[in-house]
């Protein structure tokens, strides 16, 4: 009897969630939690020799003066059907100080579908470090077909055209 209430469950749990095509550019937005500051967010992730990889581009605003920051970041596909995206590293910044190497940050997010749009939405967090605290906040994506309008695509189309044609074949 345990064996088939077992069954039950795993019958019920929704299996198309793993199926799902996750690359593509993503637009959208994440939310801190303390600060409730809300930032401009979008990702890449393209599928090379079966592996998912790919990048972020992250903008912020101190003093009037915008900021951006482009991480490679590590994309896998949990047993439970989440997308957790690790930041690997920052190619690429204009901040105003040296930003501080062992912050990284992970995104665990759902992917839903809705009509002809898709979105990812979940939490993101940072490491505590001697030096910062961590980070929470929400994050809210859409799967974007505009390549042209992202900031993130033209950097990659001029730094490293491999992963652009990836994407958009």
């Amino acid at each position: 009897m345990k064996y088939c209430m077992y069954l039950i469950v795993a019958l019920c749990f929704p299996i198309t969630v793993f199926c799902q095509d996750i690359t593509g550019l993503w637009k959208g937005t994440m939310v801190n939690d303390s600060t409730k500051q809300m930032l401009e967010y979008e990702i890449v992730i393209s599928k090379e020799k079966g592996k998912l990889i790919g990048y972020s581009h992250t903008w912020f605003v101190i003093n009037e003066k915008k900021y951006y920051g482009i991480k490679k970041i590590n994309v896998r596909i949990a047993k439970d059907g989440k997308i957790v995206l690790q930041d690997d590293k920052l190619i690429e910044n204009n901040y105003p100080i040296s930003p501080y190497k062992d912050v990284l940050q992970l995104n665990v997010l759902d992917i839903t579908d809705i009509g002809a749009d898709k979105t990812l939405d979940g939490i993101f967090v940072t490491n505590r470090t001697k030096k910062y605290k961590e980070l929470t906040g929400l994050i809210n994506l859409k799967k974007a077909n505009l390549y042209s309008q992202s900031d993130l695509m033209q950097f990659l189309q001029k730094n490293s055209t491999d992963f652009y044609l990836a994407v958009v074949k």
